[in-house]
This record gives structure tokens, sequence and C-alpha cells, in this order.
């Protein structure tokens, strides 16, 4: 039972668009170099970067 509700959640990821994919993989990253230095300060300009150079 487990396994299924991991592969429910990330059936929306798996299935988007690379770009899509991309940009998650790269939030994802940016919070956890963030939460391992500790770092409070505001994340949404470094997401729109990401999404900006995705896109292009």
């Amino acid at each position: 039972m487990e396994k299924q509700n991991i592969d429910y959640v990330q059936e929306p990821i798996d299935t988007a668009p690379s770009e899509v994919q991309q940009i998650i993989e790269r939030v994802c990253k940016l919070e956890k170099q963030r939460l391992d230095r500790k770092l409070n300060s505001h994340i949404n300009d470094d997401i729109l970067s990401i999404i900006k150079d995705v896109v292009r």
C-alpha cells in the first residue's frame, strides 16, 4: 500500500512535460540548499529565475 501512495503522489511529476520536470528538480535542489544553510531569505526571485531559464 505504501508504494501505491508514493506512485500516486509522484505520477503528476512523472507525466509532466520535461520543462516542468526541470523546474521542479531545480527548485527542489534550491530549497534543499537553502535548508542545509538554514537560509530564511525570500526564494521567489530565485524560482522566477529558474523558470525563465528553463522556458528560454
